[in-house]
């Protein structure tokens, strides 16, 4: 590139020309004079002339300081500027000056084999060609795998890359294989935000969480407690605004509703690093007895305060008054000294543990169970013996019923029952025949007159049977 001045000037005999200087930071200024001839000088005496000058070499955006004067230097007689030279942004320089040709990306995201399939068109020619994925992180992009190269005497321009996660600063930069050669950057899952809120670390020897941005943002982190159906109340004095920054909470509890809301742009985003079977919490248990057990899994502090209520079902809300101090080993058990009169009505309980900066508050409520001395003082056998009498008559029935219908199956195998089937006559209209009975024993046939004498026998036949 070269830089072009036009300037306008009256022309005298005293004038023998003009003098242009360029200076830029860190090179040493260069001068050169344009002369004008005796004759000329006389010629054009008192008129204006118009004067131009393109053989000022200039790079991309260099910045040059230019100064314009007459020669010999006169007062007032000077002018002065500052300029930048356009970058390759600029599109003309883009598709004219060598160094400025990056190349274009195309490219295709797969996200079951978490890959990118890029495409390169209008490189440089006569040269390789660079790719990669980066973070970036304002002008630098820190790489997240290997280079690839592009042979420049492929036909096919394409490689693919893999990612692991799709963040908002994950980008694709290409750049010819030439020294200090611009590059192209596309950066096409800005909208991907949500893998931005993993990462987050617990060590648990000092019982820290921290969390670091895997790339600028601008959010609000915050512990928070889950609640039972699915909110998450903040914690107080726990929100911190970060951009790149780790965020740091020292001397926490792992419990599995402690837990980190990450908040941007009007959204949350609820993380639990302790909702896994790797970290277990302390619990609270009703003994048989009445008592309430506080266990847990390893040492702790406890603050216990405890209020009546009228009914656990819905919970209401009370005031807690009597406060405790519950001191627990590691895998241990330990009652909590509640009053007495507590262990026969309905009561709440609120737990929180003291001995960490952060933790969960939670609330237990308990039913009111029998006295102690009615459980205990029930006597054995007046269950057992109730239970032996049924029992036995229970098989008695069993028995009876069995005995019955084996007898009634064999009466029914000898005998057969007959069918009397009546029919009127036309001459005698109280008449009546009736079938014989049929007996596999003895056998009988005949026709029997419907006479009191014979229904008198028939009566004691069926009752003989």
């Amino acid at each position: 590139m070269h830089l072009r001045i036009q300037t306008r000037l009256q022309i005298r005999d005293s004038l023998h020309g003009v003098s242009i200087c360029t200076s830029s930071p860190g090179l040493f200024p260069n001068c050169r004079i344009i002369s004008f001839s005796k004759d000329s000088r006389k010629r054009l005496s008192g008129s204006l002339v118009d004067l131009e000058d393109d053989c000022i070499k200039l790079s991309l955006s260099q910045q040059v300081q230019i100064t314009v004067e007459t020669y010999p230097h006169y007062c007032g007689t000077d002018w002065t500027q500052v300029y930048t030279a356009p970058g390759c942004a600029n599109k003309d320089l883009q598709n004219n000056v060598a160094d400025c040709i990056t190349g274009k990306l195309l490219y295709r995201v797969n996200p079951m084999e978490k890959s990118v399939t890029i495409n390169v068109t209008e490189m440089r020619e006569g040269h390789n060609y660079n790719l990669r994925l980066c973070h970036a992180k304002g002008y630098t992009c820190a790489s997240t795998g290997p280079l690839t190269v592009i042979k420049k005497e492929d036909t096919i321009k394409s490689t693919t890359l893999s990612y692991s996660r799709l963040v908002p600063c994950l980008c694709i930069e290409g750049w010819s294989a030439v020294l200090d050669a611009h590059r192209v950057r596309v950066c096409p899952f800005r909208q991907h935000v949500e893998e931005l809120w993993t990462g987050i670390t617990f060590d648990p020897i000092e019982a820290t969480l921290s969390w670091q941005p895997s790339c600028p943002v601008t959010a609000r982190i915050t512990l928070c407690q889950k609640q039972k159906y699915g909110d998450c109340i903040d914690l107080p004095h726990t929100s911190h605004n970060v951009t790149r920054q780790k965020v740091k909470y020292t001397d926490v509890e792992s419990h599995p509703q402690l837990c980190m809301k990450f908040s941007m742009n009007s959204e949350d985003w609820i993380r639990c690093p302790f909702d896994d079977r790797r970290f277990t919490a302390w619990e609270m248990s009703r003994h048989p007895e009445g008592a309430v057990l506080l266990s847990s899994p390893g040492p702790g502090i406890f603050s216990v305060e405890s209020c009546e209520v009228e009914s656990v079902v819905p919970p209401r809300a009370c005031q807690f008054t009597q406060n405790y101090t519950v001191k627990v080993e590691k895998l241990a058990s330990v009652k909590v000294p509640l009053p007495t009169e507590l262990c026969h009505r309905a009561f709440c309980l609120q737990v929180r543990r003291q001995d960490v900066r952060y933790s969960t508050t939670l609330v237990h409520c308990f039913d009111p169970i029998l006295q102690t001395d009615l459980i205990t003082s029930v006597n054995p056998t007046w269950i057992i013996v109730p239970a032996g009498v049924l029992l036995a008559l229970v098989i008695l029935t069993s028995l009876m019923l069995y005995i019955w219908l084996t007898v009634h199956q064999r009466r029914t195998q000898t005998q057969g029952i007959g069918l009397c089937s009546y029919e009127k006559q036309k001459d005698c209209a109280r008449e009546c025949v009736v079938a014989a009975l049929h007996c596999k024993s003895t056998p009988l046939e005949g026709i029997f007159v419907n006479s009191p004498q014979n229904r008198n026998n028939e009566k004691a036949n069926l009752l003989s049977d």
